[in-house]
C-alpha cells in the first residue's frame, strides 16, 4: 500500500526529469472529459491524450453532479474547451448499491443521518450515459453548441462504445 512518503519520493524522481513546465493552461485539444474516479482507468491512455490535451474532471460513477458542471463550465469559459465526453464503464461500483443502502452504512459506521443526500448511483450503465449526457444539454450552463457526446469503456477489453451524441 502507497503512503504519502512513497508518493513523495516519487515526486522526487519525477521532478528531476519535468520538462513539462511550459505547458500552456487551456487544454491543447480543446476538449473536456467527464469520467469515473475508478482506479483501473486511465483515460489518457485509452483515449490517447498527452499532458496538456484535455481536462479529465472524476468523480464516483462520472456523474454530471454540481460540481462536475462547475469544472466543466470553468472549463469552457475561462479555459477555452469547446467539447465534452461523458464516459462510464463497465463493472463500475455506483451499479452495485442505492442510496438507502450507503446512507444504512454511513450511519451504522459512522453515526451520521445522511438525509437525503443523493450518491447518484445507478442500476442501467448506458441508461446512466443517456441521463448525465441530457443533464449537461439541458443545463443553462453548457451553451448549445458545446458537442457532448457520452461512451463506456469497457473494463475487460479496453475498448470505447459510444452511446450518445447530443
Amino acid at each position: 500500500m502507497a503512503t504519502f512518503d512513497d508518493f513523495l519520493t516519487a515526486n522526487q524522481s519525477y521532478s528531476q526529469a519535468f520538462e513539462l513546465g511550459n505547458l500552456p493552461m487551456p487544454p491543447a485539444r480543446n476538449i473536456a472529459v467527464l469520467t469515473c474516479m475508478d482506479a483501473r482507468l486511465h483515460p489518457e491512455k485509452f483515449l490517447g491524450l498527452d499532458v496538456g490535451d484535455a481536462h479529465v474532471i472524476r468523480n464516483a460513477g462520472g456523474r454530471a453532479s454540481e460540481d462536475a458542471i462547475r469544472s466543466l463550465v470553468i472549463s469552457e469559459r475561462l479555459l477555452g474547451t469547446t467539447e465534452i465526453v461523458v464516459i462510464h464503464h463497465t463493472d463500475c461500483g455506483m451499479v452495485t448499491f442505492t442510496n438507502a443502502d450507503l446512507a444504512a452504512k454511513i450511519q451504522q459506521d459512522l453515526g451520521v443521518d445522511v438525509g437525503d443526500r443523493d450518491f447518484l448511483p445507478f442500476p442501467d450503465l448506458e441508461q446512466s450515459v443517456r441521463d448525465d449526457v441530457a443533464i449537461l444539454r439541458e443545463s443553462p450552463l453548457i451553451p448549445q453548441d458545446i458537442p457532448i457526446s457520452g461512451a463506456i469503456y469497457d473494463v475487460h477489453s479496453g475498448t470505447l462504445q459510444e452511446i450518445v451524441r447530443a
